[in-house]
């Protein structure tokens, strides 16, 4: 059996009525792939699709049952099992374009021919809010070059709320498997630390300027609802905390000065998120929590906490007074989501 290109994971708990658009979007790419279905302990009929395609397809399916570890634990389901030299996490509610998908895989035929394979291909994604058929497309055009080869001395600086999401990275497996990388079981948001932990082990990316990965946006219960992410606080303290703690980021400065300007800019922009989990419902407890995440940056790396919530622009907003704070923090918040279809 030839090797596969690009091992997909798709997490999936209590998927039944949407996964199989997800599947049959990556069937595209045949034998090229492998798509690993993770049952995260579902109590509907997910199990019985994932099998379902994987007696089908049994050269590119796999179905995995696991007991429920959240999505952090599918993924790292996935990067355990996966044959692939890349590896994708597509959400089972989400899709891939057929067509970019037959670019990417052209692209790393094409790399691997040369022997120029990259450290990690880097793609667009869209936004889709299924209500009223509007989207809005996350490109990258501006920060890094188009279709070429590049490190991150290349790299432009990132601004505003725009960091590298999940839904664009496509990293070579044995990156994540150098880095070590391990999310949490029973936590929400963990793609943060996905799209973060690995970077400084990348030393080669490529850009694809290709829509690829269809992130749909409709469900009331989503995480990125403000009712949601409300009773979720806990949980994205924590994803903060051990962001905030992967790394010395001053010390990046020796591998690449704009590697340490993103990392820096990324934990800046998860602060703010962090804040206003606190703010959206306002609680004692919530405060009391959020001090806390402060309390333990501030023990592990004073430089870092100055720089967060003194000097770097996203953090200003923690010394509002709290009623205008909160104000702010949610228009803020709600300004984004209107610019990027979230609702």
């Amino acid at each position: 059996m030839a090797e596969k290109l690009i091992s997909f994971a798709v997490p999936s708990y209590n998927s039944e009525e949407y996964m199989r658009k997800c599947i049959d979007s990556i069937l595209t790419g045949g034998e090229d792939v492998e798509i690993i279905i993770v049952n995260d302990g579902s109590k509907d009929g997910t199990g019985a699709i994932a099998d379902e395609y994987a007696a089908k397809y049994p050269t590119i399916c796999r179905a995995v049952h696991q007991e429920n570890g959240g999505h952090g634990e599918g993924v790292n389901q996935g990067m355990r099992l996966a044959t692939g030299l890349y590896y994708k996490v597509v959400d089972s509610d989400d899709w891939v374009d057929a067509d970019a998908l037959a670019e990417v895989i052209a692209t790393i035929k094409k790399h691997k021919e040369e022997g120029t394979l990259p450290d990690l291909y880097i793609t667009n994604f869209i936004y889709d809010r299924v209500c009223d058929n509007e989207s809005f497309t996350r490109r990258y055009v501006k920060n890094m070059p188009v279709g070429k080869f590049f490190g991150w001395d290349d790299v432009k600086p990132f601004h505003g709320s725009s960091v590298l999401l999940m839904h664009a990275l496509m990293y070579k497996v044995s990156v994540l498997r150098e880095c070590g990388l391990e999310l949490p079981k029973h936590t929400f948001y963990v793609d943060n630390i996905f799209a973060y932990v690995p970077l400084p082990y990348v030393k080669t990316m490529f850009y694809l300027d290709v829509d690829l990965y269809h992130y749909y946006i409709g469900r009331a219960d989503q995480s990125v609802n403000v009712s949601s992410f409300s009773k979720r606080t806990d949980q994205q303290n924590r994803v903060m905390l051990i962001m905030a703690n992967a790394y010395d980021v001053r010390s990046l400065k020796k591998i690449s000065k704009p590697l340490y300007k993103y990392m820096l800019h990324t934990l800046a922009c998860l602060m703010i998120i962090t804040t206003t989990f606190t703010v959206a419902v306002p609680s004692k407890e919530k405060y009391t929590a959020l001090k806390e995440v402060w309390r333990q940056i501030k023990a592990k790396d004073k430089w870092l906490y100055g720089k967060l919530k003194y000097r770097h622009y996203p953090a200003i907003h923690t010394y509002l007074p709290r009623p205008i704070g909160r104000a702010v923090v949610i228009g803020g918040y709600k300004a984004m989501r209107k610019k990027v279809k979230l609702g």
